[in-house]
């Protein structure tokens, strides 16, 4: 079950207090920017970066995968691509892993379907 974090009542944040309240050193933070997308806090003119409440929430999110779940960088980008669609990342991440097998079945039966055809157009 996820724990709801509870944030300081601010629209923005700035990488000290970001970090104060993910209880992560700052180049944590930065690293975790250079390799998650979905992490990009705004910068302010002066260049330094605002963190927004949904940044926080997105930080959050990747400390419990990483730290908690123990999964690897590249693991843990494909599980917040795939809640960004709205799914989930099955473990084997195998094609079709995660299908009713209903239609699995069908699948496979299309893809034979059309090697036959492409066989018969190609001869």
């Amino acid at each position: 079950m996820q724990q709801r974090i509870l944030l300081p009542d601010k629209e923005y944040f700035n990488i000290g207090e970001a970090c104060r309240i993910l209880q992560v050193p700052p180049y944590t933070l930065r690293y975790w920017e250079s390799k998650f997308r979905v992490l990009r806090p705004t910068r302010r003119q002066s260049g330094h970066r605002r963190f927004t409440r949904r940044d926080m929430e997105t930080a959050f999110l990747i400390k419990d995968l990483l730290q908690n779940k123990k999964m690897t960088v590249g693991g843990a980008r494909q599980e917040l691509a795939a809640r960004q669609r709205g799914g989930r990342v099955t473990k084997s991440g195998a094609p079709g892993a995660g299908l009713a097998p209903g239609a699995l079945k069908l699948l496979r039966q299309i893809r034979e379907d059309l090697k036959r055809l492409a066989a018969e157009m190609s001869s």
